[in-house]
């Protein structure tokens, strides 16, 4: 049926406790069956509910909705896709490959380390299901350092469905007979209920504010 569920305060957007965080919910919807039609089951974070829910009602399909992305996606000449991720910036040492409310913070945290002399690309992730696999296996391509980064439980998101992708659907070769995945580290909220407190001290204890993300970029490169 065509029905557009739209979710309030995704991942750690209150400060309120457990009862107002759904930190856990990609990983719910993700769990779901495609449609009978075998047309894919098509949800992430669109850039406005209107855009959302004039495509579902000419596919006829159901589509959730999990809150928006910033704006800042404007001065990187973004135009949302379905299922097409888009990379807003090249980089030889590391690659950010990030969704929703963490873009913002992947791009604010790139520009910082690229002052300490460490080079970052982005990739930014639209959807989740449909995921974009291609652009995945690029952005984890090079040799690079691959952290990905959501605003959601590290279990059943973006980070599960990028290695998962990397692992069965493009793994790399190297050699013959030889397959390796790229090391790949994760920014996310941890498996456990949340704490209650100033959103900007419980981004800093869960490490999503922009400050965590390059000391643990620093950290991971030793």
């Amino acid at each position: 049926m065509n029905v557009n569920v739209v979710g309030a305060l995704p991942g750690l957007s209150t400060g309120y406790g457990p009862s107002h965080q759904a930190a856990e919910d990609l990983a719910l919807l993700r769990g779901h069956a495609e449609p009978d039609d075998r047309r894919p089951l098509r949800f992430g974070r669109h850039r406005t509910g209107r855009a959302a829910a004039r495509r579902h009602r000419r596919a006829h399909l159901p589509a959730a909705l999990r809150g928006h992305v910033p704006t800042v996606l404007d001065e990187y000449d973004y135009t949302f896709q379905l299922g097409q991720a888009a990379q807003l910036r090249t980089g030889r040492d590391v690659s950010f490959i990030s969704t929703g409310l963490m873009t913002m913070r992947a791009l604010a945290a790139a520009e910082k380390l690229e002052a300490d002399g460490v080079d970052v690309a982005v990739t930014h992730v639209p959807t989740i299901k449909p995921l974009d696999h291609a652009a995945i296996a690029r952005a984890a391509g090079g040799g690079r350092l691959v952290v990905t980064l959501e605003n959601h439980t590290i279990i059943g998101g973006l980070a599960d469905a990028a290695a998962s992708s990397l692992l069965f659907t493009h793994p790399h070769h190297h050699g013959e007979g030889t397959r390796t995945v790229p090391t790949i580290r994760r920014v996310g909220l941890p498996d456990e209920f949340l704490g209650t407190g100033a959103l900007p001290t419980l981004h800093d204890k869960y490490g999503l504010s922009t400050d965590a993300i390059v000391n643990s970029v620093h950290g991971w490169l030793g």
